[in-house]
């Protein structure tokens, strides 16, 4: 989940973003600071308070080849404004936003066992008429939940896994 100070930062590259019409390629750029400041050896020096802020943003700096000017900016003011462990935050709610601007949804389908392509095509396709979005699907494997599925949308859960309908039962069971 975002900090407030994530979805702030967020939002200014997304509106910077859409002025710029760069939405897809800000969403490449953070997701490369990121993975570059999520690493835990380059996150423990840009975090370090006895190393200077000066010395951390030069680090940046130092390296045109790994960003452009831009996420360049973007990865100094993180260091100097003591945010680089909200990075990853920052990345989440931009796609969110994205995706909000370009009628998408992220959805999670969690399944006991791999969905066949077919049976992934069809639940996505399922979702998309009853949202009237597109969907962009992510499924996971847990074989805990025994059968059927939990689909995850926004802040909707819908629960048709086996294990919770035995788990209800055993409720319902006990309370008799």
């Amino acid at each position: 989940m975002a900090t407030a100070a994530a979805r702030r930062y967020a939002r200014a590259v997304f509106e910077l973003a859409e002025q710029e019409g760069q939405v897809d390629e800000w969403g490449d750029r953070l997701a490369a600071v990121r993975e570059l400041m999520s690493d835990p050896a380059v996150e423990s020096v840009l975090t370090n308070p006895t190393i200077a802020t000066e010395q951390r943003m030069a680090l940046m700096a130092a390296a045109p080849h790994v960003f452009d000017p831009e996420t360049t900016n973007l990865a100094k003011l993180l260091i100097e404004s003591n945010r680089v462990r909200d990075v990853g935050g920052i990345a989440e709610e931009f796609q969110r936003l994205a995706d909000e601007a370009a009628g998408r949804v992220r959805a999670t389908v969690t399944t006991a066992v791999e969905l066949t392509p077919g049976d992934r095509d069809r639940v996505e396709t399922e979702l998309s008429k009853r949202l009237g979005k597109e969907i962009r699907m992510h499924v996971v494997v847990d074989p805990r939940i025994l059968g059927g599925l939990k689909l995850q949308y926004g802040d909707r859960l819908v629960d048709a896994s086996v294990s919770t309908r035995l788990q209800q039962l055993r409720r319902r069971l006990a309370a008799s």
